[in-house]
């Protein structure tokens, strides 16, 4: 049997790049790869094999851009995932997401919670948006909780306490925009991942692009530390 394209987990880089080849705002990158969003996930959903598809949405090392591009980061939230409702609904996809969302606003947490309900009992596709996420952090704070139970830390343990351990390991990890390294995301469940590089932006990356590179994945051989 050939590999399983199962939970596909992509760091969606290049919206600021596409639009300053264009003469544009940053953010008017940061939109157009919102758009790039919704492709993704509806082909993603309309996939026999994929189940998972998480995406990189905003870092816990991206608070340190400008407060102007944050806020709007923060708007466009709000925004897809409003516009992004009928689409959840219609294509029976699962809302969720990892990373920790203390330090956005109220309004957006409640935001997020209200969709998480709207949606919790679609098994279509399951999109993980990961939002002040960092994969150090995740780690530590399972660490931490496990510590403060005075539980024994291992391999089984910390695995099970992370909070992206709900959505099972990741068999595909994409990077576009051309920069090839991880930026902190999904370390434990990418140890066995099968890494792609593109060099395409973001706003330009399409459902035949994901569909070039799971058909590189059918070719590969994963071995997870065999023969």
């Amino acid at each position: 049997m050939g590999n399983i394209a199962r939970h596909i987990a992509i760091i969606m880089d290049g919206n600021g790049r596409w639009a300053q080849e264009r003469g544009l705002k940053r953010v008017k990158g940061h939109e157009k790869g919102a758009e790039t969003v919704r492709f993704i996930t509806t082909f993603a959903s309309n996939h026999p094999e994929i189940e998972v598809l998480t995406l990189y949405a905003f870092s816990t090392e991206n608070w340190k851009r400008p407060k102007m591009e944050i806020d709007f980061l923060m708007r466009l939230l709000s925004r897809y995932l409003k516009n992004e409702t009928k689409t959840y609904k219609k294509y029976q996809i699962r809302f969720e997401t990892i990373g920790d969302l203390s330090r956005f606003s109220p309004s957006l947490q409640k935001q997020i919670a209200a969709i998480k309900d709207e949606t919790k009992n679609f098994n279509r596709l399951t999109q993980v948006l990961a939002l002040n996420y960092g994969s150090q952090d995740e780690i530590s704070r399972a660490a931490e909780a496990l510590c403060k139970e005075r539980k024994k830390i291992s391999v089984e343990t910390l695995g099970k306490r992370l909070e992206s351990s709900r959505f099972g390991p990741v068999d595909i990890l994409i990077r576009t925009g051309g920069d090839q390294r991880l930026s902190n995301f999904l370390l434990w469940q990418s140890a066995y991942a099968e890494l792609f590089f593109s060099p395409i932006l973001w706003p330009d990356f399409s459902p035949e692009d994901l569909e070039t590179i799971i058909s590189e994945f059918k070719r590969r051989t994963r071995r997870f530390g065999g023969i």
